[in-house]
């Protein structure tokens, strides 16, 4: 992309050992050392200083009014140093923990785009999971409002002859998961000749979760002129090789926290058994200070059964899984962001990319099968400078 334009291309015993640090690969079993540590109180961690603010950064005036009605004023570290390189037109990395305002950092510069260039099917947004791309969408909806930008959301699990329908009628940006992106390409529902800006969100769970393929096809479908924006928690080997391969020159920005999380508060709690583990919860959650909880568990028929028995006591839960439609989990997720329930139970796929405020507490009830997605767990709290708990049961 040679020269860019701004828009170019209680019976429970607890163990305070210190926690450890060491390297584990994905397959060997997790020292159970490495779910305790003593949080870092935020007072020790040097405050980041802008350099922008929502005003400076050039936005056109629509969009900085609805940033300064939804009360944006102060950029995050990643919007800080994404936004203005973006709006050059550059390519860009930005390594950084879900949380940390990323997605208005490509989504800001993707409107301004849209602003001074309006053609359809221009954005392609990709997301490693329904819930992410579905936030995403519901992001791009609030910051362009008032301009007449549309986009469409093609996820899995939802009815693919609806997404078809928005796709034909022409929408500025299309948000989706790599799978049914790519299954509206072989429909040839889905052309993708007019994109200039890719954006690959929280790349390496995408990678992860075995979409390395579907996303080079993709790919290999846009036009080489163009924007690209990766954003990835980590720099894995299929990262790095996705970023040399689809990027010119990118600008790299890292704000990455570290990965032991060492700001959340992180303990176990010694179980009997599964029953045991059950009457230990059910405490746990009725004391005040669990406001507002995330609990993992393994499988979906177990994190079902366990949100039925916890509403069974009293305790309003719902559970996010692989078996729920997607308007079921709309609608769990909704109720656990808005405190109708302030419990929700989910397995570890179906929770990747889900971002709530305020969560209090995180509770691993089944281990989990490697340190990477005990990390990801346990970034669900601490989130945006507060204070933030794990437990983790381990049954003895």
């Amino acid at each position: 992309m040679q020269n860019k334009s701004r828009f170019g291309g209680n019976n429970r015993r607890r163990n305070y050992a210190p926690h450890k640090r060491r390297n584990f690969n994905k397959s060997a079993p997790i020292n159970h050392s490495r779910y305790i540590n003593k949080a870092v109180e935020p007072a020790d961690e040097v405050p980041y200083v802008p350099t922008h603010n929502f005003q400076s950064f050039g936005l056109n005036d629509r969009t900085a009014a609805t940033m300064s009605h939804l009360g944006f004023t102060e950029p995050s570290p990643i919007q800080d140093q994404c936004i203005p390189p973006a709006l050059l037109g550059k390519d860009i990395i930005g390594l950084a923990n879900t949380g940390t305002g990323k997605t208005a950092a490509f989504l800001l510069p993707i409107i301004e785009k849209l602003s001074v260039d309006r053609t359809t099917m221009s954005v392609l947004i990709l997301a490693p999971t329904r819930e992410l791309a579905q936030q995403i969408d519901e992001e791009f909806r609030r910051f362009s409002a008032g301009q007449k930008l549309y986009s469409a959301l093609v996820v899995g699990g939802a009815n693919i002859g609806r997404q078809i329908s928005q796709i034909k009628r022409g929408p500025h940006v299309v948000i989706g998961t790599p799978g049914r992106i790519k299954d509206l390409i072989d429909r040839r529902v889905l052309r993708l000749q007019n994109v200039t800006t890719f954006v690959l969100d929280e790349a390496d769970r995408m990678c992860d979760m075995g979409f390395v393929k579907d996303i080079r096809t993709i790919e290999s479908e846009l036009s080489k002129d163009r924007q690209t924006f990766c954003y990835s928690a980590t720099m894995t080997k299929d990262v790095k090789s996705i970023v040399e391969e689809f990027m010119h020159e990118p600008v790299t920005v890292s704000v990455v926290r570290n990965q032991t999380n060492d700001h959340i508060e992180q303990d176990v709690i010694y179980a009997r058994d599964k029953v045991h583990k059950i009457d230990i919860l059910t405490d746990l959650l009725q004391k005040s200070e669990f406001e507002k909880v995330i609990v993992f568990g393994e499988t979906k028929y177990g994190v079902q059964r366990l949100a039925d028995n916890l509403s069974k006591k009293n305790l309003q839960a719902v559970a996010i899984h692989g078996n729920k439609s997607q308007s079921q989990r709309d609608r769990a997720l909704k109720s656990f962001k808005t405190n109708q329930v302030n419990i929700l139970v989910a397995t570890d796929v179906a929770a990747r990319g889900i971002d709530v405020k305020d969560v209090s507490h995180v509770i691993n009830f089944d281990l989990p099968r490697a340190y990477d997605d005990y990390v990801h767990r346990i970034g669900r709290t601490g989130r945006a400078g507060k204070a933030g708990k794990a437990l983790t049961f381990i049954v003895k």
